[in-house]
């Protein structure tokens, strides 16, 4: 997702409207999730960025897009640009046991 939320609407307070953007972007995580992965992939990577426009945007972490989002908001302008993009990648191996199974 590579969206430009406007940030007032008429007849929706301004905090509510915050509130929906970050739903939508939680609703998009969840279904992207949700998708099949490709054989040799084992997870979904979220690579999220934040900012007022497309070129202004910065690299952010998924679980800090929502404060992210109210960053730009305090700034008084009208709109945030937010852009979600998932992608399969493969698991890291898992480190072996120290210690044998009983």
């Amino acid at each position: 997702m590579k969206k430009t939320f406007p940030l007032h609407q008429p007849g929706k307070a301004d905090a509510r409207v915050v509130d929906a953007i970050k739903a939508d972007i939680r609703r998009y995580v969840k279904r992207e999730r949700r998708k099949p992965l490709p054989a040799d992939a084992g997870i979904w990577v979220v690579e999220c960025a934040v900012g007022v426009d497309q070129a202004g945007a910065k690299p952010t972490l998924l679980a800090d897009v929502g404060k992210a989002v109210d960053e730009v908001v305090a700034t008084g302008v009208d709109s945030v640009y937010v852009e979600v993009v998932a992608k399969p990648a493969a698991l890291p191996p898992r480190p072996p046991r120290e210690t044998p199974l009983p």
